[in-house]
This record gives C-alpha cells, sequence and structure tokens, in this order.
C-alpha cells in the first residue's frame, strides 16, 4: 500500500475514518484539515442504489448550487445571427459555428461547458464522438440545448454543476471552496443532495441513498449521517 503524505497522516490524525458525521461538522473538519497552499476544492461523493446499465436506473442531471462552485468556467456556444452577441454579452467564452466545429475535431477543446441554440445541432451533431466522453456534448435536458443561449451561459458561470452517475453507481463532483463559509458549503451541499434526490429514477428499487461522503482535494475523506444531509436523502 502506497505511503501516505505527511500532510494527509496529519489529516487523518484529526477525523474518525469510522465514524458518521453530521453535514455540519463534517464541513467544519473537513475545512480545518484542509492545508493545501492553494483554495482546495470540496468534494461530494454518493453512492446511489442504481445500476446505470440500465436505462430506468440512470441518474443524470444539472442543479444550481446556491453559493456558485468558486471555479471559473469557461463557457462554449454554438450560435448564429443575433444569439451569438447574446452568447458574448453573457459572458461566453468563445462562440462560433462551423469554424468552433474545427478547432474542436482538431483537438482545441479550452471550455468546461458546452452549450448550443437548437438550430446548430446539425453542426454540434458530428462532434459526439469527441465532446460525449469527455462530458460536454450539449443536451436538451441538461439545458445546454436552448434558445435562451445567454441564460445558459450566465447559469454555468454562476455554478450550474452537471452530474452523471458513474458505471458503479457512484456521483462525484465539486460543491465549493475551502474558503467558503461553512454556511456556503452547507446550503450548497443539501442543494446537491436534493437535486440527486429528486433525480431518483424509476427504475430505481430499495434504498436509492447509500453512502456520502465529504473530502477537500487533499484531504481526508469523511462519512455522512445521511438523516443529517436532507429530510429526505435516506428515502
Amino acid at each position: 500500500m502506497a505511503k501516505l503524505g505527511k500532510r494527509l497522516t496529519d489529516a487523518y490524525k484529526t477525523v474518525n475514518r469510522d465514524s458518521f458525521y453530521s453535514l455540519e461538522e463534517a464541513v467544519t473538519l473537513v475545512k480545518g484539515a484542509a492545508k493545501a497552499k492553494f483554495d482546495e476544492t470540496i468534494e461530494i461523493a454518493m453512492n446511489l442504489g442504481i445500476d446505470p446499465r440500465h436505462a430506468d436506473q440512470m441518474v443524470r442531471g444539472v442543479v444550481n448550487l446556491p453559493n456558485g462552485t468558486g471555479k471559473t468556467v469557461r463557457v462554449a456556444v454554438f450560435a448564429r445571427g443575433a444569439k451569438v452577441d447574446e452568447a458574448l454579452a453573457a459572458g461566453a467564452d468563445v462562440v462560433g459555428g462551423d469554424d468552433l466545429a474545427e478547432q474542436i475535431l482538431a483537438g482545441n477543446i479550452n471550455f468546461d461547458r458546452c452549450i448550443a441554440s437548437p438550430d446548430m445541432m446539425g453542426v454540434v451533431g458530428k462532434l459526439g464522438k469527441v465532446l460525449g466522453p469527455r462530458g460536454l456534448m450539449p443536451n436538451p435536458k441538461l439545458g445546454t440545448v436552448t434558445p435562451d443561449v445567454a441564460g445558459a451561459v450566465k447559469a454555468a458561470k454562476a455554478g450550474a454543476v452537471e452530474f452523471r452517475a458513474e458505471k458503479t453507481g457512484i456521483i462525484h463532483a465539486g460543491v465549493g471552496k475551502v474558503s467558503f463559509s461553512e454556511e456556503a458549503l452547507v446550503q450548497n451541499i443539501r442543494a446537491f443532495v436534493d437535486a440527486i434526490t429528486r433525480a431518483k429514477p424509476t427504475g430505481a428499487k430499495g434504498q436509492y441513498l447509500l453512502k456520502v461522503s465529504l473530502s477537500s482535494t487533499m484531504g481526508p475523506g469523511l462519512k455522512l449521517d445521511l438523516s443529517s444531509v436532507s429530510a429526505t436523502a435516506a428515502a
């Protein structure tokens, strides 16, 4: 087994990895254990009682965190005509059509979110094999294929977080930064968990939310008491 670095070893001494913490306790401990020289991301991991290999058990969506993510999100938009100016005015980092598609096919993917107006899907459709594996393909269900490109850009910049269950039924996401206040982090985490709870698929049977853990980028993970995360989280 690989040895832990001194910073992480010292951090583990401040927590009990076998205990289940209330959300508020976990946030306090995770913030306190974050000793890196950069502003670490607070990360949540959720084990769900689903099998994503079945279409009726897939969990995917988007949630607007009330206090944002603390991350600078680079947004690309496929648009034409007046919507080009709308997207740029809303803060899009790159806007284009065929020219943008050519850049992407050439491997120039310098953005974190991709948005498209519906009339541009003929252009975007051929990028599925490139954008799909990276989780960047515009999707109407996620609000990234929309006539309101300006609204989508603003939401992405403000802290909209996309989520998708992995093959093992686990969802990972960043829900803020260590520099955030404890109250802001608690609000973000509850908003995220509530979004996952609302996204419970029709094919999910038995307990839906199995485990939830919280950590910082370089810190130890803490297990959360499900009853403290959300009123409906354990259902």
